[in-house]
């Protein structure tokens, strides 16, 4: 992947980003927390709701973005939009990450109702910046598409206090011992495999309890 400085953050934004770096080498799949967490962005069942599927990605993920692509539409179809589940993302940045940082503050100011859409454009952008696309190109994009201006896009990713709160989400997500991008779990229980399949599985044998 292409290795790309954002030019435009603050030099708060950077330091938070090379802090998060240094706080954990991403690298593999781990964790054991599925309680609600300050921040969560969630779809599907309202909170309390039977089943609660955690996934910690990155925008800035291969694997975060395949899984995307190829799992999440029939996890959605099947058990957010039938609202079986809660399904809950949280943000744990990945190298690049003042990339992610960037795509994951851009997503939050775009708002709840297109949050998501926003994550998912940054991640399927990510073949572009392979070919040698500026990420900068694509995140302002993402941006533009869920209604932001280039002037609220740069103090979108200025926003100190914006960038604290995420710093707060990663630090939690750490100390919960989450290492690595995806990372899913299913009432708190993390799960090994998480194709549809495996997936599923979990979900199903938590939804029979």
């Amino acid at each position: 992947m292409t290795r790309f400085r954002y030019a435009s953050m603050s030099r708060r934004a950077a330091i938070a980003a090379a802090t998060l770096a240094a706080m954990a080498t991403v690298a593999g799949c781990s964790g054991n927390t599925g309680g609600a967490s300050e921040g969560d962005m969630a779809q599907g069942a309202p909170e309390g709701a039977k089943v609660t599927v955690v996934e910690y990605a990155s925008v800035t993920c291969g694997v975060c973005a395949a899984w995307n692509a190829q799992v999440w539409p029939e996890i959605k179809a099947k058990y957010v939009d039938t609202n079986k589940v809660r399904f809950v993302f949280r943000e744990f940045p990945t190298p690049p990450q003042d990339i992610a940082v960037a795509g994951f503050l851009i997503a939050r100011c775009a708002g709840e109702d297109k949050y998501f859409d926003v994550v998912h454009d940054i991640m399927a952008s990510q073949s572009e910046w392979a070919a040698g696309v500026a990420p900068r190109t694509t995140l302002f994009r993402a941006a533009a598409a869920a209604g932001l201006s280039q002037e609220q896009t740069e103090a979108c990713i200025r926003d100190e206090k914006a960038i604290q709160a995420m710093s707060d989400r990663i630090k939690a997500g750490i100390d919960a011992g989450v290492t690595g991008t995806p990372t899913f779990l299913v009432n708190g229980v993390k799960v090994a495999d998480p194709s549809i399949s495996g997936l599923s599985t979990a979900i199903d044998e938590a939804l029979a309890k």
